[in-house]
C-alpha cells in the first residue's frame, strides 16, 4: 500500500520549530553523557502531552535527565522522593484548620507544577499512587469538594528502580497505562563512562534555559497539527489489534504469550508520539518510521502477559518487536510536485 501525505503547510515554521527543539536537545545532552534515547523520549513526551516513566538501575542519570530537561524547557519543577510512608495528602495538598480564624484552607501540594519528578515511584503504597491517577489523566485535583486545575503544561517524570523487591510496589497495570512511554535506561558505554569521568569529576555543566512555558504549549499546539495520512492511521490500528488478535496477524504463538493486549491509550499514544517526533525531525507529516520508532516504548509496558510468559522470563519490549515484523507498514512516497 502507498500512502501520500498531504503537501506540507509553513515549512520555515516547522523548521524553525525543529531548530528549536534540536537546541534544547543539545542543552540537556551537555549535562547528561550518553542516554541519547531517553533524552529524546523525555522531550517526545513533553511534546505529546504525555507522562514518560524511566526504568533502570540507580546510578544511571535518570533523575539528572528530569530535572535538567525541565531546567531547559523552564516552568515550575518539583521533586518527590516517593517512600513507603508517603500519605495522599503529601502530594496533591490538603485542608489545614487555622484556629485564628476558626475556618479551613486549602493547602495545594507539590502536584501543582509545570513539571513533576516523582523519583522511585514504585516506593509508594497504593493509596498514593491511585492519587496520582486523576493528576496525571485529568491534569486537575478534587480537595474538600472543589476541583484545582494543574498549571499549563503539566508532565510527569517518574522513575523506578526495577531491580529491587524489598519495600517496592510495583505499579498496577491501570496506573502504567496512563504513561504515555515506558523508557529503559540501560548502563553507558566504556566511553562513555570515560566523558562522565571527565565531565563530572570537576565542576560539573549547568543547563541553560532554552524555552519557557508559553513556547512549549505553542510547539505542543505544533506536533498535534502535524498530519496523519490513513493509512498510516490504519498501520497505527493493525499494530494495536495485533496485540489482541495475534492469531488473525500470523502471530498465532503469541496467543499463548498475551493475556491482554493494549489498549485504546496505546492507539493515541503512537499517533501523538509519533506526531511530536516527527515535528522533532522538522517534518510536519507522520511516516510509518516515527511510528516503528516509538512502538516499543509506547506499546511494551500496556501488554498484560500471561502468567505462564512470565514464569518463562519473556520479554514484553521483544514481543512488540515480532509484531512489528509481522505487521507490515504502509509505503509512504512524498510528492512534492503541484496538486
Amino acid at each position: 500500500m502507498r500512502a501520500e501525505p498531504s503537501r506540507p503547510g509553513d515549512q520555515v515554521a516547522v523548521a524553525a520549530d525543529a531548530g528549536l527543539l534540536r537546541r534544547a536537545l543539545a542543552e540537556v545532552r551537555r549535562v547528561i553523557v550518553g542516554q541519547d534515547h531517553m533524552v529524546e523520549r523525555l522531550l517526545v513526551a513533553l511534546l505529546a502531552r504525555g507522562h514518560c516513566l524511566l526504568e533502570g538501575v540507580p546510578g544511571v542519570a535518570k533523575t539528572l535527565a528530569a530535572s535538567t530537561l525541565a531546567t531547559v524547557v523552564g516552568g515550575s519543577f518539583a521533586r518527590v522522593q516517593f517512600t513507603p510512608d508517603l500519605v495522599p495528602s503529601d502530594i496533591v495538598g490538603t485542608r489545614v484548620y487555622h484556629p485564628s480564624s476558626e475556618s479551613f484552607d486549602i493547602e495545594l501540594g507539590p502536584v501543582f507544577v509545570n513539571f513533576l519528578l516523582a523519583d522511585e515511584i514504585n516506593r509508594a503504597p497504593a493509596k498514593v499512587q491511585s492519587a496520582l491517577l486523576e493528576v496525571m489523566a485529568e491534569r486537575q485535583v478534587t480537595l474538600a469538594g472543589r476541583t484545582h486545575p494543574l498549571p499549563k503544561p503539566f508532565v510527569v517524570l517518574a522513575t523506578q528502580n526495577p531491580i529491587e523487591s524489598e519495600g517496592v510496589y510495583p505499579l498496577p497495570e491501570v496506573q502504567r497505562d496512563r504513561f504515555l512511554f515506558r523508557v529503559k535506561v540501560h548502563h553507558p558505554s566504556a566511553q562513555e563512562e570515560l566523558e562522565i569521568l571527565h565531565r563530572m569529576s570537576v565542576t560539573p555543566p549547568t543547563p541553560s534555559p532554552v524555552l519557557d512555558p508559553p513556547r512549549l504549549l505553542a510547539l505542543q499546539q505544533a506536533a498535534e497539527q502535524v498530519s496523519v495520512h490513513q493509512l498510516v492511521a490504519d498501520y497505527v490500528v493493525r499494530l494495536v489489534m495485533a496485540t489482541r488478535s495475534p492469531a488473525e496477524y500470523g502471530l498465532r504463538d503469541l496467543e499463548e504469550v498475551i493475556e491482554i493486549g493494549t489498549s485504546p491509550r496505546a492507539t493515541l499514544g503512537l499517533v501523538a508520539a509519533g506526531r511530536a517526533l516527527a515535528l522533532l525531525r522538522g517534518r510536519d507529516y507522520l511516516l510509518p518510521d516515527d511510528v516503528r520508532d516509538v512502538a516499543v516504548d509506547v506499546m511494551a509496558h500496556r501488554l498484560m502477559l500471561t502468567f505462564d510468559a512470565l514464569a518463562d522470563g519473556v520479554d514484553a519490549e521483544e514481543v512488540v518487536r515480532q509484531i512489528l515484523v509481522a505487521v507490515p507498514p504502509p509505503l509512504v512516497v512524498w510528492n512534492q510536485g503541484p496538486r
